[in-house]
């Protein structure tokens, strides 16, 4: 039997919340507020015609019913807002002729927004209304992350990397950003000057976050700073309940520091991110809300810490913070030089979308080596500076000298040298090194060099390859050439494309009726992979 006390708190959807408002704003689907508060926002859409739902919401729902067993509606909402559930569609007919006026005073009670849902709109169209909504939110986060993570690179390779750092953060969250010690000192800020409450409130979060502010390459948690919305072990109107914070992996979860600012609620305390520091406790963030305002802060190495102040909380802030902190780290930490900041800042920069022109005359000529790599545990130990940590993956520029030797726990994959113009190409080399690692089971596997197809003229072999492919899709190259690659092994390409081995199969076959080939021909393998090869080396993008 489902727990009648409390539902299990859920991971929130990776979907921005879609604004009550904005569902209304529908036109088409003609819904209408009869109670309740205007500004809640949904996370998802649940129907359900049982008597008490309780047990099966997880909150932050819009719960559509037609009152098929609405009994009580005054204990029906009671549960239903014990719930978290964002609001309550009630649709007209079949049972009901109009919304009972005892389950709109309930609402108005409870503070449960109410909608009436007019005949002729289904319980489904308002459902895709809400995924639609979704996605245009999605889209928009998405493309706001973009176009701050461009101009945080942008302003590490200026002169005064912090400094514009901390400004373009500054203008994207709306808000102020400050580059603080763990004592509390500012060293660089921007934006508008908090308050005296709000800058004690800063500075017993920094406290929060110090103990780990020592880390090397720190990495933002990727779960965004929970908002002050916890009551009473369920969640506000319209939010899902956010999981438990989780103390680093072998430590106590880092406790509210003294001093910290006493004017919050109780249950406002910091909450913190998910990490593990190399020195000693704490969070790798950690946020909290005073006087309206929204705090976050972020350990960086030095140590210091990021902080944030905003008076809101857009969808992809966390994620841009995050950039702004990777990029501080590597500008600020006290093991680099003024060289390898640079060269890091370029490297970021790189990553982030921009030109090897543009990167070059920081980052240097070369020649390169670029490392894949994939596992858990401690980053491997790849002498460089020029690193990209994300959580199990690993991409490096390692220079082309240094030996690369298996690391513990991790999957390498090695690219051949290449000077500055040549890592797209390597950076796919790398790739699908990575690739064949993993599905042989090795530690550590290095590009192949081309061999006898190198003796082919590349611009002609590279005209022959655009032709003879142009039937396939990119996943189907990208499918054909890890099992070629692979010898044709159903289970191991299955392994190397994250797909099952049937789905390999289909592809396959869809590949030799497009190509109206023999793929059990040696001959016709030997000249697609050739093939394949070449249209990689011309262009750096056939994966």
């Amino acid at each position: 039997m489902p727990d009648q006390t409390a539902p299990p708190a859920p991971t929130t959807p990776p979907t921005p919340p879609v604004a009550l408002a904005a569902l209304l704003a529908r036109a088409d689907l003609g819904l209408r507020q009869l109670a309740g508060p205007p500004d809640a926002s949904i996370r998802w859409v649940h129907t359900s015609e049982m008597a008490d739902p309780f047990p099966y919401l997880l909150g932050g729902e819009l719960l559509m019913t037609a009152g098929v067993q609405l009994p009580d509606p005054e204990v029906y909402v009671a549960r239903v807002a014990a719930a978290g559930a964002a609001a309550l569609g009630f649709g007209v007919a079949p049972v009901y002729d109009a919304v009972p006026p005892a389950l709109v005073e309930a609402c108005a009670r409870h503070g449960l927004p109410l909608l009436e849902v007019p005949p002729q709109t289904t319980f489904s169209g308002v459902a895709r209304a809400v995924w639609l909504l979704m996605a245009r939110a999605r889209e928009d986060e998405l493309r706001r992350v973009s176009e701050g993570q461009r101009a945080l690179a942008t302003a590490a390779a200026r002169p005064e990397p912090v400094g514009a750092v901390l400004r373009v953060l500054a203008g994207r969250v709306g808000g102020w950003a400050a580059l603080v010690t763990p004592a509390g000192s500012v060293l660089d800020a921007a934006g508008p000057e908090p308050s005296d409450a709000v800058g004690a409130g800063v500075r017993g979060l920094v406290r929060v976050v110090a103990p780990s502010a020592d880390l090397p390459h720190p990495g933002p948690s990727r779960r965004p700073p929970a908002d002050d919305t916890s009551t009473a072990g369920r969640p506000a109107r319209g939010s899902a309940p956010d999981p438990a914070p989780h103390a680093p992996e072998g430590q106590e979860s880092a406790p509210e520091a003294p001093g910290a600012p006493t004017g919050r609620h109780p249950e406002h305390a910091p909450h913190e991110g998910r990490g593990k520091g190399r020195g000693g406790g704490g969070a790798l963030t950690a946020s909290d809300t005073v006087a309206g305002t929204h705090l976050t802060t972020y350990a960086l190495a030095g140590p210091r810490v990021l902080a944030l102040a905003t008076p809101h909380r857009a969808p992809g802030d966390h994620t841009i913070a995050g950039v702004a902190a990777v990029l501080l780290t590597l500008l600020t930490a006290e093991r680099q030089g003024a060289d390898e900041a640079a060269r890091s800042a370029a490297l970021v920069r790189m990553m982030l979308g921009a030109t090897p022109e543009e990167a070059g005359p920081l980052l240097g000529p070369g020649p390169w080596t670029v490392v894949h790599g994939r596992g858990q545990g401690p980053a491997p130990e790849l002498g460089t500076p020029l690193v990209e940590a994300d959580g199990q993956h690993v991409r490096a520029l390692v220079p082309a000298g240094r030996e690369i030797a298996p690391h513990p726990g991790w999957t390498l994959g090695v690219s051949a040298p290449a000077a500055l113009d040549g890592l797209a190409v390597a950076d796919t080399q790398a790739a699908r090194a990575l690739e064949r690692a993993e599905a042989t089971r090795v530690t550590l596997a290095r590009h192949r060099p081309a061999g006898f197809g190198g003796l082919v003229d590349p611009g002609e072999a590279a005209a022959y390859a655009r032709e003879l492919l142009a039937p396939l899709t990119e996943t189907l190259r990208t499918t054909l050439r890890t099992w070629l690659s692979l010898h044709g092994s159903w289970d191991r390409s299955a392994v190397a494309l994250g797909v099952h081995r049937n789905t390999v199969r289909q592809r396959i076959g869809r590949c030799a009726a497009l190509l109206g080939s023999d793929l059990d021909d040696m001959d016709v393998r030997t000249e697609l992979w050739l093939a394949l090869r070449s249209a990689e080396s011309h262009s750096g993008q056939c994966r």
